[in-house]
């Protein structure tokens, strides 16, 4: 499978992946590599790293907890001080070995340890390597809302390995599901009809090479998100207040981060029906694949009006406006909507049914 090439550095497939490495390790001589894991990828992801690299790599394992509730900057300073403790220099070299959580994070800490130190990324789950393997946001949680804090900043490389992907159970493959579903919505009617016809995570090469295209092209195009790459916020606007929103609640069971952007993704095609000209049959299309493959909680009127406070947090917000991704049609994206108050409740009044 070809390697797919960015702006400044190449997302590297399979076996191709590991000679990338092998070969970039062989040519800058970093005094330190520290592989940043959690308890999961370390027992489960990292043997199988190193047998692919052909036996250990000379380097320093650190773990954090895993889970998005750890997302946070505390575990940023456990992992600063890990990296000045074993003797990390500005010429140190950072593995990060795990989901988007870990990936995220990792990246955030290897930004500005150091004032930035040299990071690889390893996706280790499906909603990692089609979404956070292309793009260079880097960054960590804020209490319970959603990547308030962090930097764009580019890793040396990203190695996507599906041989990971027989770790996870079926949940969190789903939850990666989720954003590649978004690509065809924003991108591709094609790659849509396609994707909804999946039935097992079995072969998922060629798709996830897919979906990192579509992410690539859009983010060489705005590598900064001054305009088009805002079409990746589709479904995470109201998403990702969601999923603070039920992080944080003693009531409602946690949702998985493609869980929650599978609501938002329902619940603003019905805001594209509304406001951007979404045929009928689309919207239907849209919810009815959404809601045979994810949950579907039950709303308040209260959980409605906690969940549209947190959307003053979104940090795609500008100038005071909240600021909407919508869908003309399946695959034709439009950016920087504004939304009437009282469409949000009839959002939700149109998920329930």
């Amino acid at each position: 499978m070809e390697s797919i090439v960015t702006s400044s550095y190449a997302v590297h497939f399979n076996r191709k992946a590991y000679d990338a490495l092998e070969e970039h390790l062989s040519k800058v001589r970093y005094s330190k590599i520290f592989i940043l894991v959690d308890e999961n990828t370390r027992e489960h992801c990292l043997p199988r790293f190193y047998e692919g690299l052909g036996g250990e790599l000379h380097s320093e394992v650190l773990e954090i907890e895993s889970g998005e509730a750890n997302k946070d900057i505390q575990t940023c300073v456990k992992v600063w001080n890990a990296l000045s403790e074993l003797d990390g220099d500005r010429k140190s070299l950072l593995i990060n070995l795990g989901g988007g959580v870990l990936t995220d994070l990792g990246g955030f800490v290897a930004s500005t340890f150091k004032r930035g130190i040299d990071f690889i990324n390893v996706p280790t789950t499906l909603l990692s390597m089609v979404d956070a393997s292309v793009g260079g946001k880097t960054g960590v949680d804020l209490g319970s809302l959603k990547n308030q804090i962090g930097v764009i900043n580019q890793p040396k490389m990203v190695l996507v390995l599906p041989d990971f992907l027989k770790t996870l159970e079926e949940r969190q493959l789903q939850s990666g599901f989720a954003e590649m579903l978004k690509h065809g919505l924003i991108q591709d009617a094609r790659y849509w009809d396609t994707l909804k016809s999946v039935s097992d995570f079995d072969t998922m090469d060629t798709l996830i090479h897919t979906s990192v295209v579509i992410k690539n092209n859009v983010v060489l195009q705005d590598p900064t998100e001054q305009n088009l790459r805002k079409i990746l916020n589709f479904g995470h606007t109201l998403g990702h207040a969601i999923e603070s929103y039920f992080l944080e609640s003693q009531t409602h069971q946690t949702l998985l981060h493609g869980e929650s952007i599978a609501i938002g993704m329902i619940l603003e095609a019905y805001l594209s029906y509304k406001l951007t000209g979404l045929p009928k049959n689309q919207l239907e299309d849209i919810k009815a694949v959404f809601l045979s493959k994810y949950p579907r909680p039950e709303f308040s009127n209260e959980d409605m009006d906690n969940i549209l406070n947190l959307l003053k947090f979104d940090k795609k917000n500008a100038y005071g406006h909240i600021n909407f991704v919508l869908l003309r049609r399946i695959g034709e994206p439009v950016v920087d909507v504004k939304i009437p108050n009282d469409l949000f409740h009839s959002a939700f009044s149109y998920f329930k049914e």
